[in-house]
């Protein structure tokens, strides 16, 4: 009778366990993929100097790839594209890049918006999808509503109608996904330069935050994803910029993230300041393009954390 009933006992405490761990795996594999989208013109590209990382930054580089999943595709022209595809990575750019800028290896706000993202949150799992180009306009190549018209008009009627091969990018990385592994958390946007200033008239910068408007709806549209958070940095001027404002001021789920010109402010992002060809390098070095994936970070976690924590 004793015997029986350890017995029992055993059998009951084995169901337990099986039970638990039946819980707990189901918990664990529940966890879903955490998908960002960036995309937008040369500085999301990125032309911060890889080889300034320290010792410390290519460490948490290291953790942060065993998180993190990188799609990069980026092109200065039809037949001249880069494709990245692995753990989060720097990139090893055109030839024109490592000459004007001095550099080997570069990277955009990606990488250490990654390495905060698998500090804070190491239990999770993220996949990056970047498209972008340099020079180019939400007025032509990255309008939603794309016409031979308005691309003529900022002469990229030969480049390519990025939004729609934006979307293609992504489908074709999320294809190799289940629909239940992941979900969209949001979309980084780094492009206003060529449609400020007047070089193509009025139109491209007094329509910018319609233009603006019309992208963020349409991806959220395309992916049922109302409430897609979207974070624009405040690159360009004059009336872009006033877009970009009143687009984050009126849309839901939308920020503005600032950064600074003054060297004494926290938000300070410095540029390359050597000449090439005559005229000004620009773009964000190392320091600038470090601090950008920061200010991503801070305002992403500042306003939508919950996307990755519940």
């Amino acid at each position: 009778m004793r015997e029986t009933t350890n017995t029992h006992k055993l059998s009951c405490l084995l169901l337990l366990i099986t039970l638990a761990f039946g819980t707990y795996s189901q918990g664990q594999s529940s966890k879903k993929i955490k998908v960002f989208i960036l995309a937008g013109q040369s500085n999301m590209d990125g032309r911060g100097d890889a080889l300034k990382l320290t010792s410390q930054e290519l460490d948490e580089l290291k953790f942060a790839q065993e998180r993190i999943q990188y799609y990069y595709k980026g092109s200065v022209s039809k037949n001249d594209t880069i494709i990245v595809s692995g753990p989060l990575q720097v990139t090893n750019p055109w030839k024109f890049v490592k000459q004007k800028f001095r550099l080997e290896k570069c990277f955009g706000p990606e990488l250490f918006f990654g390495v905060e993202l698998a500090k804070n949150f190491p239990d999770e799992e993220f996949l990056f999808i970047k498209r972008s180009q340099g020079e180019t306009s939400l007025y032509g190549a990255w309008n939603s509503n794309w016409s031979i018209e308005k691309a003529t008009l900022i002469k990229e009627h030969d480049k390519p109608q990025l939004f729609s091969d934006m979307i293609k990018v992504i489908d074709t990385q999320l294809k190799s996904l289940s629909p239940n592994e992941y979900e969209l958390a949001g979309m980084l946007w780094v492009q206003g330069e060529s449609d400020s200033g007047k070089r193509f008239g009025p139109l491209p910068s007094q329509t910018y935050g319609m233009h603006l408007e019309q992208l963020i709806n349409s991806v959220r549209s395309y992916y049922k994803r109302p409430n897609l958070p979207f974070l624009m940095l405040n690159v360009g001027g004059g009336k872009v910029i006033d877009g970009m404002e009143k687009v984050s001021q009126k849309t839901h789920h939308v920020t503005l993230v600032k950064r600074s010109k003054n060297p004494s402010d926290p938000n300070y992002t410095p540029i390359y300041t050597h000449d090439w060809n005559g005229k000004p390098a620009g773009h964000y070095n190392y320091t600038g393009m470090k601090k950008i994936g920061q200010l991503f970070f801070e305002a992403y976690v500042n306003n939508y954390v919950t996307y990755i924590t519940e």
